[in-house]
């Protein structure tokens, strides 16, 4: 064959091609579409780290102005110690145990395709609330809150607002140990004594002292010293007593207290109205250590005993 001349498969070739092409498409044909491959699993990207959701949803009711400052400002304490890693949310999404969808691509199978990479409370080990109102849990996230904490033995930190929700759920109330009645002083220079200075969050402050803030009255129900370490109070000597407002006739103004839910723990504090109180080197000492405590990093048992003498 002359090298210029351009060379031609055979007939014979050619239909031989055609034969193995037909065979491997009919093959392929017959072969039933492969199931799509399930997401892997999402990977914890801070392994062996304590984890806090800290939540701020106030779309049900009254909205501080200090929600945004405080979550940022707990989540900054949470890697400035190293002690745990904040999830923040501004929903009760999260609230479940079961697993969490989105829309679209993201919604429950077999509509949906992909995962959300969203966590669960199986995640977490403490939640950081700064809710207000009756928010929008169904009943089994109501009943999946209340076992993270009672039966998983996980923590609950509250801040300010935090008894100021779900007063349609008796349940909610037991595990905060209060309800809000009312702030009849309103933003105040707040005289405020330590009673349990053993508490790792109360170590700081000294005996008495003055802090600016709104401090809220708890109902007389479910409140109860029975049921709660009271670790600071207001000082009932230093205050207007015949304020418009104020409902509690006993002298029982508590700022924070303690208490075992089950196996879990559970901290309260009134303070946190104001935007500047989470500024407050007090303040942030107060709530790190309590989430610290509610983690289970520090030890306190609590001690629940009646109002001291005034």
């Amino acid at each position: 064959m002359s090298p210029d001349r351009p060379h031609h498969p055979s007939r014979r070739s050619f239909l031989a091609g055609l034969a193995t092409l037909a065979t491997s498409l009919g093959v392929a044909a017959q072969q039933p579409n492969a199931a799509p491959k399930p997401p892997a699993p999402p990977q914890d990207p801070f392994p062996g780290r304590k984890k806090v959701l800290a939540i701020g949803d106030v779309h049900t009711g009254y909205q501080h102005d200090s929600v945004s400052h405080a979550l940022a400002t707990i989540e900054r304490l949470g890697r400035q110690s190293g002690d745990f890693i904040t999830y923040i949310k501004t929903d009760t999404q999260l609230i479940t145990k079961g697993e969490v969808y989105g829309t679209g691509r993201y919604a429950a199978p077999p509509a949906g395709t992909r995962r959300t990479n969203a966590k669960n409370l199986d995640y977490f080990d403490a939640i950081f609330f700064f809710g207000l109102g009756e928010e929008e849990l169904s009943a089994q996230q109501k009943a999946d809150l209340l076992s993270f904490v009672h039966d998983d033995g996980k923590g609950f930190v509250g801040a300010h607002s935090a008894i100021d929700a779900f007063y349609n759920w008796p349940e909610y109330g037991e595990m905060t140990g209060a309800y809000f009645d009312d702030h009849p002083w309103g933003v105040m220079d707040a005289p405020i004594l330590i009673e349990q200075p053993t508490f790792p969050g109360m170590k700081q402050l000294p005996p008495q002292f003055t802090l600016r803030d709104e401090i809220y009255v708890p109902t007389n129900a479910p409140y109860s010293r029975a049921n709660v370490d009271v670790l600071a109070r207001l000082d009932a000597t230093k205050v207007n007593l015949k304020v418009s407002d104020l409902h509690r006739t006993d002298n029982d103004f508590p700022i924070a207290w303690v208490k075992y839910y089950g196996r879990g723990r559970v901290f309260y504090s009134t303070l946190g109205h104001l935007d500047a109180s989470w500024d407050d080197p007090r303040v942030q000492q107060m709530y790190l250590e309590a989430i610290r405590w509610s983690l289970g990093l520090t030890t306190y048992t609590p001690k629940p005993h009646p109002l001291r003498s005034q």
